[in-house]
């Protein structure tokens, strides 16, 4: 209150605010900034879309590595059988029945060989899978054709 005992009148009502610079927006500027948000984000589909191709292109490879740990949890008695019969069905999964069907004896090895890229089912362990179900079984030919039979499940090209 001043001395006649009005009020005195508002100092900031005069005051007038500051103008606010407009929001930023989402989408850059620049025309180059642009061009690389969309480079990345092209980039970014693509590598997406070749990782779900590749991961579905390869289940059958889970499938026979799951069914590969299953067997060795299995009886030693009968590993070399069903190892013949899993390399068996995961060719015939993936490469055309009539070129892996009828093959059998050296020439079915000869192929493993082929689709491997390796020597180890015609001269090592995998001579085990030609005769394996009706030869009593032999722990370190069942240790080494486990390991063969992981390597070529991981490795066999198409």
């Amino acid at each position: 209150m001043d001395k006649a005992g009005a009020i005195p009148p508002d100092p900031l009502a005069g005051l007038i605010d500051i103008p606010l610079p407009p929001s930023v927006g989402f989408w850059p500027q620049t025309i180059s900034a642009r061009v690389a948000c969309i480079a990345m984000l092209i980039a970014f589909v693509a590598i997406a879309g070749r990782w779900i191709y590749v991961r579905y292109v390869n289940r059958y490879r889970r499938v026979a590595l799951a069914d590969l740990d299953r067997i060795l949890q299995g009886s030693p008695a009968a590993v070399v059988g069903r190892l013949a019969l899993l390399v068996r069905r995961t060719a015939l999964a993936v490469f055309p029945r009539q070129k892996v069907a009828e093959l059998s004896g050296d020439a079915w090895l000869a192929f493993l060989d082929q689709s491997y890229g390796g020597h180890e089912f015609s001269t090592g362990a995998g001579r085990a899978l030609s005769c394996g179900p009706y030869e009593p079984p032999h722990e370190s030919s069942a240790a080494d054709l486990s390991d063969l039979v992981r390597r070529w499940i991981h490795m066999h090209h198409v």
